[in-house]
């Protein structure tokens, strides 16, 4: 999967005639529809993109967008969402949201398109715009503002929202065996784009991971093409050494923020014997958390939840 890119999507629409207002939550109380960050684009032709509220004030906010393009004028609006309407998408009890609305003919195109470079290279950035002024900003990720990175939490303070734009996540997976089929759709439904490696192609065979994308190469090489990063996951699955361990060496050298292997405690001891000298403490073995899985959906499911956990629980 790839994670939907609205800043994008408004540039493009904004430059080829389209036109575009962009609207991203800002604030909300309660049991929100949606988070904050979550975005939609609206043409002139009320056209949409996205969601800023699973459907509760979409109707609302496009014709304040109209407004936007006739007055050129960026605002920030207020809903409150019905417990009827949260429980029309999923939710218990409703809540209040806060939307900010920017006419894209109003931003500095150079700083919008700065953006959408930063995102498409996977460089992490802070759009911050002041909600009294209008001045925007794009920042890199500074010792202030890791914590909002590293925990991906946009919001407001002091007058100013905070967009924190991050690379997606990733996950590769090492082994192409039964429990790969459980993870993978469950870590493509948290947002994770999969990579499943192995060169053993009646193992990675598309019929198995179907509109997964899949590598055959050895896993070293494979993940030296994807080139893990601060948002990336790596687990092994396929109990191999000689498949297991290149790819170890090679999430080991990266900045991978979760490396784990599938294997017993007595398996894990050997596999230190044999990477003796590399950072094998950031290995996370015996694999996921231990909830007492048996099956492999359930084993995944631990995998899974470990992943999280370090990503947001660090």
């Amino acid at each position: 999967m790839t994670q939907d890119n609205f800043p994008a999507t408004a540039l493009e629409w904004h430059r080829t005639g389209r036109g575009a207002v962009l609207a991203t939550v800002i604030e909300t109380w309660g049991s929100a529809p949606r988070r904050v960050g979550s975005q939609l684009v609206i043409d002139r032709q009320m056209a949409m993109a996205g969601s800023v509220s699973g459907g509760c004030v979409e109707g609302a906010v496009v014709e304040e967008a109209m407004a936007a393009f006739a007055d050129g004028v960026p605002r920030v609006l207020t809903y409150g969402v019905t417990d009827d309407q949260a429980f029309a998408v999923g939710l218990a009890c409703g809540g209040t949201i806060r939307i900010l609305l920017e006419p894209v003919g109003t931003l500095p195109e150079a700083l919008l398109a700065e953006l959408v470079a930063r995102r498409a290279a996977r460089v992490p950035v802070a759009y911050r715009i002041d909600l009294t002024t209008w001045a925007r900003r794009l920042e890199a990720p500074s010792e202030a503002t890791a914590a909002l990175f590293r925990a991906d939490k946009s919001g407001v303070e002091d007058g100013v929202f905070t967009h924190i734009h991050n690379p997606p996540l990733r996950l590769a997976v090492i082994g192409a065996v039964h429990i790969a089929q459980h993870l993978v759709p469950m870590a493509e439904a948290c947002g994770f784009d999969v990579l499943v490696i192995d060169p053993r192609e009646a193992f990675g065979a598309a019929a198995r991971f179907p509109g997964i994308s899949l590598s055959h190469d050895w896993p070293d090489e494979a993940l030296a093409a994807f080139a893990p990063d601060a948002r990336t996951a790596v687990v092994t699955l396929t109990h191999d050494p000689k498949l297991d361990d290149p790819g170890l060496r090679a999430a080991l050298a990266s900045e991978a923020f979760y490396i784990g292997c599938l294997g017993s405690t007595r398996t894990h001891a050997k596999r230190l014997e044999r990477l003796q000298g590399l950072d094998t403490a950031r290995l996370r073995a015996p694999v996921g958390l231990n909830i007492g899985a048996a099956t492999p959906a359930e084993i995944a499911v631990s995998i899974l939840a470990q992943i999280i956990e370090t990503l947001r629980r660090p």
